[in-house]
């Protein structure tokens, strides 16, 4: 039997195929260059050159100096999106997979409309002034459980976790039942290891959707030594400025703007640029999680 070859045309389209993706490619890499070099511009450069350069002319330590070197605003922002990501995490989980499995359970009684009630708050919200109010009433308001309490369970990611316990099958829990294990005990020593790629998925989606989030800092949170990464680098965007005089010191020659906003894009978004390509095949997985019952 001859060996398979490949036509012309097959050939060709996969040329043209290599070639557009790698066109692509660059158009996608060309922004993130672009902020990357212009975090190195020095302030002369930058009045003779503009705002944003591809390759600078000379490398200026300035704006990371600024931000690093003279001012803990930024040590102080990483601590608080590290915490907010470590314990929001763990506790999103802890509470998504503990009600997602008693909704799971078949003779739970009003299983269904405990459903619906968690359903209706994917449709329906109070609005961000009740909310606020409900906020600043339950004295969560400038402190950093705000950034993790008002989330504590996301409808949609239960609902995948509940249909993925929904296809385990029923057996091995009933023998637990029959050797004298409590729900907690089936939930911990039989549920959690065989669903740990579903946990891990849903893990991912609450510890990203935390690193990401700024709208609630900034709405519920006054303290600039509590605001995450994210708000700290959307008022330095916005404003080409750090505004907590205490915690930086003063620089005869600051950076200019457009460097500074480039330093901190850099510097807050380095970290999940690094994990996420060991990360992204639990994205590509966690689309199917669930989807085999509802």
């Amino acid at each position: 039997m001859s060996a398979w070859k490949p036509t012309a045309g097959e050939r060709t389209f996969d040329v043209f195929n290599a070639a557009l993706l790698t066109v692509l490619s660059l158009l996608f890499l060309i922004p993130f260059l672009a902020v990357f070099s212009t975090s190195f511009l020095s302030a002369e450069e930058s009045m003779r050159r503009g705002a944003f350069v591809l390759v600078p002319e000379k490398i200026d330590f300035g704006a990371y100096e600024m931000l690093l070197n003279r001012g803990m605003i930024i040590y102080n922002a990483y601590k608080v999106t590290l915490f907010r990501v470590v314990v929001g995490t763990f506790l999103n989980l802890l509470f998504t997979a503990t009600l997602a499995y008693g909704l799971s359970r078949r003779a739970l009684p009003g299983r269904n409309g405990l459903v619906l009630i968690v359903f209706l708050t994917m449709i329906f919200h109070g609005g961000l002034i009740p909310n606020y109010m409900l906020i600043d009433k339950l004295g969560l308001k400038d402190t950093l459980w705000v950034l993790i309490v008002p989330g504590l369970i996301s409808a949609w990611n239960l609902f995948i976790m509940r249909n993925f316990f929904m296809t385990l099958p029923e057996e091995l829990e009933e023998s637990a039942i029959i050797d004298g294990a409590s729900p907690a005990v089936i939930l911990r020593k039989i549920v959690v290891p065989l669903s740990m790629p579903a946990i891990a998925t849903i893990g991912l989606f609450y510890a990203v959707h935390h690193w990401n989030d700024w709208f609630g800092a900034s709405i519920y949170i006054n303290d600039q030594s509590k605001l995450p990464i994210q708000v700290v680098m959307r008022n330095i965007l916005l404003t080409g400025l750090i505004h907590d005089e205490t915690q930086v010191e003063y620089i005869r020659d600051p950076p200019p703007a457009a460097a500074l906003k480039s330093a901190v894009i850099i510097v807050s978004t380095l970290p999940i640029l690094c994990v996420y390509p060991f990360i992204q095949k639990y994205f590509v997985k966690g689309m199917m999680v669930g989807s085999v019952k509802g």
